[in-house]
């Protein structure tokens, strides 16, 4: 779970295929897939050639049984760009929106008021003091996971499509490309919560588009 200060996942991905369209409704097969697909790179990386064909292969079947209940339950491929862009526009700040899960943003694209992809949710940092959520880790970049660059953004700065499909971030890429990067330990290490959110709330604060106005203190 989501403990203080750090990364993590806060829901465990589930073990087997799911068999219908209502089983998604617990898990999003996008954040699945993206986390079979970084689990492959992982064991690529470490020589481990079978296995890494093996949750490849999971991979697939969970992609295509996907397809299959989308196309039993009468769904038809959307308009990308207009769909996305329709989106958009329907965005609302999620300060003041409803909650989420976590496997709800992880994995999900943010992009920009003009459609550009800025990146998607690797991570979620808690803060210590309140117990909410304060900074979405954009990961940008990389292949499948690999040399992926992370760049924390506060949470009060997005805003949210409806049925939470993609984030909205109101800046650049030139500007998401130049943002405060972040490994894995450096909210999450005792004492240096405080010192990093400085860092990366200064940075937004002079860079975004809407000059952080979307912020509240807390």
């Amino acid at each position: 779970m989501m403990d203080g200060a750090g990364f993590g996942y806060g829901y465990p991905m589930t073990g087997g295929l799911a068999a219908t369209v209502t089983a998604y409704r617990d898990l999003r097969p996008g954040y699945e897939i993206r986390s079979l697909i970084a689990a492959a790179s992982i064991l690529a990386r470490g020589g481990q050639q079978q296995s890494c064909e093996n949750v490849l292969a999971t991979t697939r079947d969970t992609y295509k049984l996907y397809l299959a209940d989308m196309h039993r339950e009468g769904y038809k491929m959307a308009n990308m760009p207009s769909w996305q862009q329709h989106q958009i526009a329907a965005a609302t700040p999620v300060i003041g929106n409803t909650s989420f899960r976590s496997d709800e943003l992880v994995g999900i694209d943010v992009r920009n008021p003009q459609n550009e992809l800025l990146g998607s949710v690797d991570d979620i940092v808690m803060s210590p003091q309140s117990g909410k959520i304060a900074y979405l880790v954009i990961a940008r970049g990389g292949f499948l996971g690999i040399d992926e660059k992370y760049v924390a953004v506060p949470w009060d700065d997005f805003k949210i499509s409806p049925n939470a499909s993609l984030l909205v971030l109101d800046t650049s890429r030139n500007v998401m490309a130049a943002g405060p990067l972040v490994s894995h330990d450096q909210f999450a290490t005792p004492g240096l919560f405080d010192q990093e959110s400085q860092k990366v709330d200064a940075y937004w604060k002079t860079h975004l588009s809407t000059n952080g106005t979307n912020r509240t203190n807390g």
